[in-house]
């Protein structure tokens, strides 16, 4: 049976709805990527654009594409982390009079509205923790090097094991103001659209290097958030997908 309250976000959404952007009433634009964390150390990530991991044919990607659960106990290389990144939030361009930016995934009205944080359980190169990338630069922040910190995520996402036994965990954080700007509450929208790209991007980039991922909606989000150290609406887990790789 249908959920008339689910649907009313639906309707809550329509253009008829909807009110004024602060755009149309001439409100500067937010930036397009947090700041850096002041005194959170700063980690070099390999150049994109000299990494070669080989080829893969795109339709072998998507037709064998499944979600994956369980992952041998081999690490990532940085290289391969690095690679996995760019394909999924990765910044082509940036435009800094207009402060528009252009990255490897579509997002409504190039708002591009995420954060990606990793928990990184084995990659070379890495210790255990809590990263975020920061995309403008292609580099990682190092937020929490506890090394219990997988354990509470997987507690958060109702201890699903492949979280526990992962490589890494992207966490993708809404910003919703950075689309709300433009689209009013119909950004709510497309929050989860965009989403849905990035992890797709995921999905197909990780079958390329042979790992797979299973993408998480499945979560505790009062716990994610508090976790993540997020103050909702401003800023909110959205989505979630382990990553590992291929026995």
């Amino acid at each position: 049976m249908l959920k008339k309250d689910g649907y009313e976000f639906v309707e809550q959404t329509k253009y008829l709805n909807i009110s004024e952007s602060d755009q149309r009433q001439g409100k500067p634009q937010p930036p397009y990527e947090l700041p850096l964390e002041e005194g959170k150390p700063l980690i070099d990530l390999p150049n994109p654009e000299k990494i070669d991991l080989g080829t893969y044919d795109l339709r072998k990607a998507i037709e064998i594409r499944r979600s994956l659960r369980r992952y041998t106990e081999d690490a990532l290389s940085l290289e391969e982390l690095s690679y996995l990144l760019w394909l999924t939030q990765g910044v082509k361009k940036f435009d800094e009079k207009r402060n528009v930016v252009w990255r490897t995934v579509p997002s409504a009205g190039c708002r591009h509205p995420f954060e990606t944080h990793l928990s990184v359980n084995r990659v070379d190169g890495l210790a255990p923790g809590l990263y975020r990338f920061a995309a403008g630069q292609h580099k990682l922040v190092a937020l929490d090097m506890d090394p219990t910190f997988n354990d509470r995520l997987t507690e958060a996402c109702m201890n699903q094991r492949q979280v526990l036994t992962s490589a890494v965990t992207f966490i993708w954080a809404a910003v919703p103001y950075r689309t709300v700007w433009r689209y009013s509450e119909r950004s709510y929208r497309y929050l989860y659209l965009d989403a849905g790209h990035v992890c797709q991007n995921l999905h197909l980039a990780a079958e390329s290097i042979n790992c797979g991922i299973c993408a998480i909606g499945a979560y505790d989000d009062d716990a994610a958030d508090r976790l993540m150290g997020f103050n909702p609406p401003e800023m909110f887990v959205i989505y979630m997908a382990s990553l590992g790789r291929r026995g």
